[in-house]
């Protein structure tokens, strides 16, 4: 365990050697959280496991200081990461999709009015976190350790620093403000 608390200091000092050591070493659970995170949104057929945590990789790199403290604070943050670049991904789609700048013929047709794309959701929901990041950030960060990282809560408490009971009420009062503010 000493071997890695010296691999987050040396990743955090800004050490490209330790941070490419670290996701090596971390690198099957970093597999896992995106396997986890994209079985949840399955609908990214063009996005895959493999793919998202190499995007993870060079995002680690492009930020430069990797400032993790342990397993637990790493996870957390790698599920940051990973929902902002699956956000990206999909407004990347959406906008290639619509066209990129192309000019746009507005048809009237009320056939699709009630309809949300699956892609809209992980949007709305992106948008609501950054909301809620304004009023209450440790909110956010339960939301993204518990359903992104896939953290147990007593783990999430020991990184907060909190009680498992505080971790219980927030995520509870996160899911509320949440399907609030989605409806």
């Amino acid at each position: 365990m000493g071997e890695m608390t010296e691999l987050f200091r040396s990743a955090g000092d800004g050490d490209p050697a330790a941070v490419n050591q670290l996701i090596a070493v971390m690198y099957e659970d970093l597999h896992k959280l995106a396997h986890a995170r994209l079985q949840k949104s399955a609908r990214f057929a063009a996005l895959d496991t493999t793919e998202l945590v190499h995007e993870s990789y060079l995002r680690f790199l492009k930020s430069g200081l990797l400032k993790v403290a342990d397993r637990g604070h790493f996870l957390a943050y790698s599920a940051r990461v990973m929902r902002s670049i699956i956000v990206d991904f999909v407004r990347a789609r959406r906008a290639h999709r619509r066209g990129s700048g192309a000019v746009h013929v507005t048809l009237n047709t009320e056939l699709g009015e009630g309809l949300h794309a699956p892609e809209d959701e992980i949007i709305r929901v992106s948008e609501a976190l950054e909301d809620l990041a304004k009023t209450d950030p440790r909110l956010v960060q339960v939301v993204e350790m518990r359903y992104f990282a896939g953290l147990s809560e007593d783990e999430i408490a020991s990184f907060l620093g909190v009680a498992e009971r505080t971790v219980r009420r927030d995520w509870q009062k996160a899911r509320l403000l949440l399907s609030v503010a989605l409806e």
